[in-house]
């Protein structure tokens, strides 16, 4: 009985030993673990914008088309590479500075969010189309506001596809002609019955607001604004440059009073 006492009191202190044992090497090596730090934050960085060109705002959101984004910003921001002009600063404004995500899958990084940024003056403002342009964004007054903010003082307000519904919602169409995209005229005529709509057009200019059908012929609103600014030489060179035949006589259009 005694043997079998001190057998297992031998075997218990084993144990303990080899409890002990593992506890220490544990606390070693946490020891030398390097301390983890925190993963450096990226340093935001905002688009230079060179004196003497006309600033070029893109409204960007969550469910915007790529295309009504990208052709125009395509055109202006080449406008650049053009000697003797006034050329074009491209940037992009949301609501956020997180990343912006397009109905196709592109993943944006705003420049500017416009609910506390101090933004730079805004001459040229352009509304891409969105997803939900028809009906929750047009709920949205913060945006709203902006874009009614941004009208006051703007040398330009330009749509693309459903953006005419923003400008519409934002109340700045009242006194002008515009047009949208072709399927969505009727729903257009619509919610906005007071205004003058145009149909079987590409683009509308009324004053300082145009608007286009969208799609691929978002190039050619965005074309027509740079033949405006620039003369035909100009905006034949910008074509050339994106490989688009480009002729405004053939191009349906509107121009009502400039």
């Amino acid at each position: 009985m005694n043997t079998n006492i001190a057998t297992n009191k031998t075997h218990t202190m084993k144990r303990i030993f080899f409890l002990i044992t593992i506890i220490f090497c544990c606390a070693a090596c946490q020891q030398k673990k390097a301390p983890i730090k925190d993963k450096p934050t990226a340093e935001r960085k905002l688009p230079q914008l060179k004196d003497n060109r006309y600033n070029v705002a893109f409204l960007i959101m969550n469910g915007t088309y790529n295309t009504e984004f990208t052709a125009p910003f395509d055109i202006f921001q080449h406008t650049q590479y053009r000697k003797n002009i006034k050329a074009m600063n491209t940037f992009t404004v949301a609501n956020t500075l997180e990343p912006i995500t397009t109905f196709e899958g592109l993943r944006i990084l705003p420049d500017y969010d416009y609910t506390q940024d101090s933004l730079p003056k805004i001459d040229i403002l352009v509304i891409p189309s969105a997803e939900h342009h028809l009906d929750s964004d047009l709920k949205d007054t913060t945006m709203l506001n902006f874009v009614k903010r941004v009208n006051e003082t703007a040398l330009f307000m330009t749509s693309h596809c459903d953006g005419a519904f923003v400008l519409a919602k934002a109340g700045v169409l009242d006194e002008v002609a515009s047009t949208t995209f072709p399927s969505d005229v009727n729903a257009y005529k619509k919610m906005f019955p007071h205004l003058n709509v145009k149909e079987n057009l590409l683009f509308v200019h009324d004053g300082k607001y145009i608007t286009s059908a969208g799609g691929a012929k978002s190039f050619e609103a965005a074309l027509y604004l740079c033949e405006y600014l620039y003369g035909k030489e100009i905006a034949n060179s910008l074509a050339g440059g994106l490989v688009i035949d480009w002729n405004l006589e053939q191009v349906p259009h509107l121009v009502i009073k400039e």
